[in-house]
C-alpha cells in the first residue's frame, strides 16, 4: 500500500513538473461577463473614427510603436511554488490613436506578437533570467493557443477616456478574449514632443475575465489570480496630408 502511494505521489510530481515545463498559464473558462465584438471589428470601427475626425481636421494622434510597450507580470504560487516560474509577457507592438479634443484612445494589441521572458525585462523585474527555452516555448504556446485562443480573437482592445475633473485618472474598457471589463487607472501623462506619454501601473485578477487560473496538486502549484501590467505609450501627431492612421 505504501508503495502504491508512493508510486501516486511520484506521477503526481512528475505530472507537475511537465506542466511547469511547458507553460505555466491559466486555462480559461467560458466567460460569464459582458460580451464584445469581434477584435478584427472593433479594429475596423475605431480605425473609421479616427480617419472621420482626421479627414475633418480634428488633431488625432498615433501610437508610436518603436517607443511603446506593455509588460505584464505573471505570479507563481501555492506550497510548491518554487517548482514554477514568474512569468514577463511583452508587447512591443502596440497600435491605437488618440483623439485630444474629443478625451479618448483606443489601443490594439496583437496577440501573436507578445513575448515571453525577454532576458532583458526579466532582469529589469529582477528575475533569473536564464530559464529554460522549452518552458518559455511551451509558455508561450499554451497563452496564445488554450488560453487567449488568438486564432479566434487576435486583439486586446483598450478603449480608454480621460477623467474630466483628473487630469491623471484614465477611464479603461480592457477587451480581452471576448470580455470587457471597465477600470479606473492612475496614470502620468505628460508632453513628449508634439506627442504625448502616458506611464502608468495596473493590477487585476484573471478570473475577471473569466479565466481561471493554472492549478495542479489541490492547488499546491498554481498561477496566481492577480497579474501586474506596466505600459509606457508613446504618441506621434499625424500629418493634415496623412491618409492613413500611422505617425
Amino acid at each position: 500500500m505504501n508503495r502504491i502511494r508512493h508510486q501516486a505521489a511520484l506521477t503526481a510530481l512528475l505530472l507537475a513538473l511537465f506542466l511547469i515545463l511547458n507553460g505555466c498559464v491559466p486555462v480559461p473558462t467560458k466567460p460569464t461577463v459582458q460580451m464584445v465584438p469581434a477584435a478584427r471589428t472593433l479594429q475596423a470601427e475605431d480605425e473609421r473614427y479616427y480617419l472621420q475626425l482626421h479627414a475633418a481636421g480634428k488633431p488625432v494622434l498615433a501610437v508610436d510603436t518603436e517607443k511603446s510597450l506593455i509588460v505584464i507580470e505573471v505570479h507563481r504560487g501555492g506550497r510548491l511554488a518554487r517548482l514554477g516560474h514568474e512569468h514577463i509577457v511583452a508587447s512591443h507592438d502596440v497600435r491605437g490613436w488618440v483623439a485630444p479634443d474629443e478625451g479618448r484612445a483606443d489601443l490594439a494589441i496583437p496577440l501573436d506578437s507578445l513575448t515571453v521572458d525577454e532576458v532583458p525585462l526579466r532582469a529589469e523585474a529582477g528575475l533569473d533570467p536564464d530559464l529554460p527555452q522549452q518552458a518559455i516555448e511551451g509558455t508561450r504556446r499554451n497563452m496564445l493557443d488554450k488560453v487567449l485562443e488568438s486564432a479566434r480573437y487576435p486583439l486586446a482592445h483598450v478603449r480608454i477616456s480621460r477623467d474630466a475633473t483628473q487630469a491623471n485618472l484614465l477611464h479603461i474598457a480592457l477587451s480581452i478574449h471576448g470580455v470587457t471589463r471597465n477600470m479606473d487607472v492612475p496614470a502620468r501623462i505628460t508632453r513628449q514632443g508634439n506627442g504625448v506619454l502616458a506611464e502608468g501601473r495596473i493590477s487585476f485578477r484573471q478570473s475577471e475575465f473569466g479565466i481561471v487560473p493554472f492549478s495542479v496538486l489541490g492547488g499546491a502549484l498554481q498561477v496566481e489570480d492577480r497579474i501586474d501590467l506596466r505600459f509606457h505609450i508613446a504618441t506621434a501627431p499625424l500629418q493634415p496630408s496623412s491618409g492613413q492612421l500611422s505617425p
